[in-house]
């Protein structure tokens, strides 16, 4: 699909079946065992599940996020059909080393540890930061990218850095005084629809009760925020140079990053498409994950 036509689509969460976390012959996300791998002297950790064929999905996290942050039913639903690998980057959670402060490094690390274990083509699904981290992957390696998913993130340089910092601010004092998680506030809208899929996701967050990871670090808090900031503020990157084909999502109502910036990523590269979540806010694949997980293996097959 060109640029010239966006593909924006509005999904309804209406299927049933997809995302379901019983897998035929797979070790099912909860289950699976975390390994390390020694990428230039620096231990990183992950988990693998799904086919041992085929282009594996290397999923990139959040901000402050760790493996154990990763929604079971995506991950389930993504490794029914295809290879997924999910890494703490250098520096989070049981990933030795310290984090940088550049998504450009962050992104540099990412190809070591994808490198490390052998690999010469990956796609790539980057939820917020690390929809960045998966940018930058694809600008400093090419060849080793074959489709890209982008959820909840936009483009470098793409502004509004210093609201995201308020809010966030604001999220995190709520949680202070609810006793509370604060996605609860920047994830998921606060309507009757978005706590009940805030609070289902949170017990999906917590089905994994042995050899979770470890938390993550202050150090590692204090260098990401500086590495959004510092993306937030930089020039703008030459997406037409990403040939790749790429998925972008969002939700309608999303506080961290807004569909606009999601639409305008879209906007310049050069064969990509976009889906918004109605309803929903930076959360919205986790919230919409029935929905999501099949459009992310259609476009996968595609």
């Amino acid at each position: 699909m060109s640029n010239n036509d966006i593909g924006i689509t509005l999904i309804a969460d209406t299927s049933s079946s997809a995302g379901s976390a019983t897998r035929m012959g797979h070790v099912d996300w909860k289950d699976v065992p975390t390994r390390t791998i020694d990428v230039d002297g620096v231990p990183f950790a992950y988990r693998e599940l799904g086919p041992d064929s085929g282009v594996p999905v290397i999923f990139l996290h959040h901000l402050m996020a760790v493996l154990d942050d990763w929604d079971p039913r995506v991950i389930n639903g993504i490794a029914a059909q295809r290879r997924v690998i999910a890494f703490d980057n250098r520096g989070v959670g049981a990933s030795g080393g310290s984090v940088p402060h550049t998504i450009d490094e962050m992104g540099r690390d990412a190809i070591a540890f994808i490198r490390a274990l052998g690999l010469n083509k990956v796609d790539l699904l980057g939820f917020s930061l690390g929809g960045g981290v998966a940018q930058m992957v694809t600008l400093q390696a090419p060849d080793l990218v074959g489709r890209m998913v982008l959820a909840g993130t936009g483009p470098r340089g793409g502004g509004g850095i210093d609201e995201i910092n308020r809010i966030a601010i604001i999220a995190y004092l709520k949680a202070a005084f609810t006793l509370s998680d604060p996605r609860n506030f920047l994830f998921f809208p606060r309507t009757p629809d978005g706590k009940r899929a805030a609070k289902d996701y949170f017990s999906r967050l917590k089905e994994r009760t042995k050899d979770r990871d470890k938390p993550i670090s202050l150090q590692a808090r204090r260098a990401q925020l500086k590495a959004i900031r510092t993306a937030g503020l930089s020039a703008p990157d030459d997406l037409s140079v990403i040939a790749q084909p790429v998925f972008v999502a969002n939700g309608d109502r999303d506080l961290m990053v807004a569909s606009s910036l999601s639409a305008d990523m879209v906007r310049r590269l050069p064969t990509a498409k976009l889906t918004i979540y109605p309803d929903s806010g930076h959360g919205g694949i986790f919230e919409h994950h029935r929905a999501f997980v099949p459009a992310v293996l259609d476009f996968l097959a595609d």
